[in-house]
């Protein structure tokens, strides 16, 4: 049995795979399988996959697509590791990332993830040191020191700080909490560290830059925001925490979501629906549900022209 698993789901990214599955293959650390789920890809993602001839290389290809998170749920049961990793098909490992992660966790048994630090690289796969920085800063990681993380979900639930991609688990831990909960698309991530910290999980932080974050256009739009939104309040709607401070915050991201999707579903014609949202998040921001209240009124036409005004002035 290989000591590691690391998972690549992918859909429809024949053109960046190859570069996760190198960054892979290129480790430091060679004890190691690669199972890459393939989530019903109509491009030429097989043809890739069948070029692949190192026999630690497993390839889990879906008929049909069966959804994100499903997808990766397949990956992680294919997964025979002490060990586990899942990053997406448009970033890469750093070749030492296992190597280091792999050492903390064989050192200390009481611990069962380790999260690292990443890069911000760009579609040619340049580092961007600038929004490398920025990032490391806007989710907490600059306050972070080196060591088990002793007040674990502030950190995963407020600052956000640990990323999957970025992140070396046990298996054993992720067993017990059942990895991924099933058809929830995004903020899959988010929730099932939330997860391992209610259920008294250790984690341990790295700071070195470790993996390669991806930026690119194909994470924009609003096609992407409505889904992203319901899941993020479907995630919110989960808990219920026992600390008032904690609690504060979930009830405000909570209101904020439902406000932000009222307001698109509201652009692109999802009237009633986007109304209710609205009403249900006004107390994030009053002046702006009622400004989506008042535009939910024009004909739908006129609504799209004033969205994209009020984008303008800001």
């Amino acid at each position: 049995m290989p000591k590691v698993s690391v998972c690549i789901p992918t859909y429809n990214r024949v053109e960046l795979l190859p570069v996760a599955v190198e960054s892979v293959l290129s480790q430091t650390y060679t004890d190691f399988e690669l199972i890459v789920c393939d989530d019903g890809s109509t491009d030429e993602t097989p043809k890739l996959m069948d070029k692949l001839s190192d026999r630690r290389v497993r390839y889990l290809r879906h008929p049909q697509n069966i959804g994100k998170s499903n997808n990766m749920r397949s990956g992680f049961e294919a997964a025979t590791g002490d060990y586990f990793i899942k990053f997406d098909d448009d970033d890469r490992l750093t070749p030492e990332f296992l190597s280091q992660t792999i050492a903390i966790l064989d050192q200390d048994s009481t611990l069962d993830f380790v999260g690292t630090d990443h890069w911000i690289i760009d579609i040619h796969n340049q580092r961007q040191e600038t929004q490398t920085e920025q990032n490391s800063q806007r989710w907490g990681r600059g306050e972070l020191s080196a060591g088990p993380v002793e007040n674990l979900l502030e950190v995963v639930f407020v600052k956000q700080s640990f990323q999957i991609g970025a992140t070396l688990f046990r298996r054993s831990a992720l067993l017990d909490v059942g990895y991924m909960r099933p058809n929830l698309q995004n903020c899959e991530d988010n929730d099932l560290f939330v997860r391992l910290a209610l259920s008294g999980k250790r984690g341990y932080y790295l700071p070195e830059l470790l993996m390669e974050y991806r930026v690119h256009e194909g994470q924009q739009g609003l096609n992407r925001a409505i889904p992203y939104l319901g899941d993020k309040i479907q995630y919110l709607e989960t808990y219920q925490f026992d600390s008032p401070e904690l609690e504060s915050i979930r009830q405000s991201r909570l209101r904020e979501s439902q406000l932000l999707l009222g307001l698109r579903l509201v652009e692109t014609g999802d009237t009633e629906k986007g109304r209710h949202l609205l009403r249900q998040g006004k107390s994030f921001a009053p002046a702006k549900a009622y400004l989506g209240l008042t535009l939910s009124a024009l004909p739908l036409g006129l609504r799209g022209l004033a969205f994209k005004t009020l984008r303008q002035m800001k």
